[in-house]
C-alpha cells in the first residue's frame, strides 16, 4: 500500500487533498469570524437596548465612540438645528427604500450631536423629488435613544443636504457644525411631536455562521478518510488480481 501511495498518481491526489484541507481551514475560519461578529453584536444589543438611559455625555465624545459603548441607551437635551437637515438616500424599512432623516441636535451643556429621527418614504414623484418629512420640534428638547457608530464613507456624489451613509464626517461637512463621535438613533422627544418612521429593533440572530464552519471544517477529515479509503481498496484489489500471464512473442518461440 506504501508503494502504491507514493505512486505519481496517488502522490497528485495526495496533493489536491492537501490544498482542498488547507482552503475548507480557512473558509471556516473566516465564516467562525462572522459569527464571532454577530454574537458580540446581539450581546451588545442585548445588554444595553432595554437598559436605563445615561447621560450622553458620559457615553460621547469628540472621539469616536468605542464600539463596547454602540447600542447604550442615552439621553441628551438641546434644540434641534432645523436648518441643517440631512436625509440619507436610499435606506431600506421592511422592504421599501426611502430616506433617513438627520438633525443636529445643540446641546445645552456644548457640543452637537447627530440625531437619526426616522424613516421616511421616497417621494410618490420619484426617488429624484425630495420627500416630505415631518417637522422637528422648536425650542427645546429631550431626545432618548441609542448610540451607534458612524458609517464607512460610500464616496458617492450627492446633492446639497443629502448623504450616502451616515458617515460622521461627511454629515459634519454638510450640517457645518463638528460632531460627536457617535450619533443617536431616535427612540422618544419630549415634548412628542409628529416624526418620521421609528427604524427597525435591530436584529440579534448570530444567523447561520456557526454551522457553516463547522461543516467546512468537518470535510477536511471526511476527504482524507475518503482517500486514504479508496487507496486502500485499489491496495487490496491489486493484491487479489491474478497476474497477467506473459505474452509470448513469435520469436521466443522459434529461438526455444
Amino acid at each position: 500500500m506504501l508503494r502504491l501511495a507514493l505512486t505519481p498518481r496517488w502522490l497528485g491526489w495526495f496533493l489536491l487533498v492537501v490544498l482542498a484541507s488547507l482552503a475548507c481551514l480557512w473558509l471556516g475560519q473566516w465564516q467562525w469570524g462572522r459569527y464571532e461578529d454577530r454574537s458580540a453584536r446581539a450581546e451588545r444589543i442585548e445588554s444595553h437596548y432595554e437598559a436605563d438611559p445615561v447621560p450622553v455625555t458620559e457615553v460621547l465624545t469628540d472621539d469616536p465612540v468605542a464600539i463596547d459603548d454602540e447600542w447604550t441607551r442615552v439621553r441628551a437635551t438641546g434644540t434641534y438645528d432645523t436648518g441643517h437637515q440631512v436625509l440619507v438616500r436610499n435606506r431600506p424599512l421592511d422592504g421599501t427604500y426611502g430616506y433617513e432623516v438627520l438633525l443636529p441636535l445643540r446641546l445645552e451643556g456644548g457640543g452637537t450631536l447627530l440625531v437619526d429621527r426616522g424613516w421616511v418614504p421616497n417621494s410618490p414623484k420619484g426617488a429624484d423629488v425630495a420627500p416630505e418629512v415631518p417637522a422637528a420640534p422648536t425650542g427645546e428638547v429631550t431626545v432618548t435613544g441609542w448610540i451607534r457608530l458612524g458609517e464607512k464613507s460610500l464616496e458617492r456624489d450627492m446633492p446639497s443636504g443629502q448623504v450616502a451613509s451616515i458617515n460622521l464626517q461627511e454629515v459634519s461637512d454638510e450640517v457645518d457644525a463638528d460632531l460627536l463621535g457617535g450619533y443617536l438613533s431616535l427612540q422618544s422627544e419630549d415634548p412628542e411631536s409628529e416624526r418620521p418612521e421609528p427604524l427597525a429593533v435591530p436584529d440579534t440572530d448570530t444567523g447561520p455562521h456557526m454551522a457553516y464552519a463547522i461543516q467546512w471544517w468537518l470535510v477536511i477529515p471526511a476527504g482524507w478518510v475518503f482517500v486514504v479509503l479508496a487507496l486502500r481498496r485499489e491496495a487490496q484489489e491489486g493484491v487479489g488480481r491474478t497476474p497477467r500471464p506473459k505474452k509470448v512473442r513469435i520469436w521466443d518461440e522459434e529461438d526455444g
